[in-house]
């Protein structure tokens, strides 16, 4: 098992190899993924491959706490994750800037990253992300009542037992790993004294933002405010779908973002332009 140790965490890592004839020093590509019942297998399965294949490499891996990652019983703050994805890139010799694609809270994650440490972020892309926010007044209680719901759903429904007694293996393992993770450890806690990103911060990123949001998802708001907050950014509705724009539009998301990575990363994917981007 791929591993690095960084801030006293062994952090489980995957990493592909751009495809034949590529550039001698092609553009990192870094996944973070979201919270929870999540971890780099999501990007694994979807994302990662096609990237490699446009000339990228691929970094992948997953955040404390989640995965095949350790599990600390502290340090789940916004500001220690980004010091964690700093830290695995570092473990990595990774120093050049890179491209950061977030799912979900990975999109906290990312924006944070960008405004923290500008010079070693090239560009983002953030799907379903949370993180902007008009206003920081109820954007944490929101979040704790995303979690709240899982983690009722964790302890009290077996979710994990369910899942592995019908077959679905790697879906129980994720769901038995966050039980632990929301219920033995402080992450419950770092979130609710989390804040997002508000429009004065979106406004100072120096980096290009492709935003991917389903039609129907509680958070596509997001993405209309890094439209008009970021300098840079390129909006993306995807109709018909809501949070899972991840696994269940993973075709159409490809569409969108392999040439915005060319026009932005130089990869040897033609650049084209996709339906439905306001």
């Amino acid at each position: 098992m791929p591993e690095v140790t960084a801030r006293g965490v062994r952090f489980h890592v995957q990493t592909l190899e751009p495809r034949a004839g590529a550039a001698a020093d092609p553009p990192v590509v870094v996944f973070v993924h979201g919270l929870i019942l999540d971890d780099l297998a999501s990007f694994h399965y979807t994302l990662a491959g096609p990237v490699a294949a446009a000339g990228a490499r691929p970094v992948l891996y997953d955040q404390r706490g989640h995965g095949r990652t350790g599990r600390p019983a502290t340090g789940y703050t916004p500001e220690d994750a980004v010091a964690d994805l700093f830290a695995v890139l570092d473990a990595l010799d990774v120093r050049g800037p890179v491209f950061l694609v977030a799912n979900s809270f990975g999109g906290l994650v990312s924006l944070n990253a960008a405004l923290a440490r500008p010079g070693r972020v090239a560009g983002l892309v953030l799907i379903e992300s949370y993180g902007p926010a008009a206003q920081a007044e109820g954007w944490a209680e929101d979040v704790l009542n995303t979690l709240a719901r899982t983690a009722l759903a964790l302890e009290y429904e077996d979710l994990a037992g369910r899942l592995l007694r019908s077959g679905e293996r790697r879906r129980g393992r994720q769901a038995a790993t966050a039980g632990g993770l929301v219920n033995g450890t402080s992450l419950l806690a770092d979130l609710a004294a989390a804040r997002p990103v508000l429009p004065a911060a979106l406004a100072t990123l120096p980096c290009p933002v492709l935003a991917v949001y389903g039609e129907h998802s509680d958070v596509v708001d997001a993405g209309r405010l890094l439209l008009r907050s970021v300098p840079d950014c390129t909006l993306h509705i995807m109709a018909g779908h809501a949070h899972t724009v991840l696994r269940e539009g993973t075709a159409e998301l490809l569409e969108v973002m392999l040439p915005w990575l060319a026009h932005h990363a130089g990869t040897a994917v033609p650049a084209a332009s996709a339906g439905g981007t306001a």
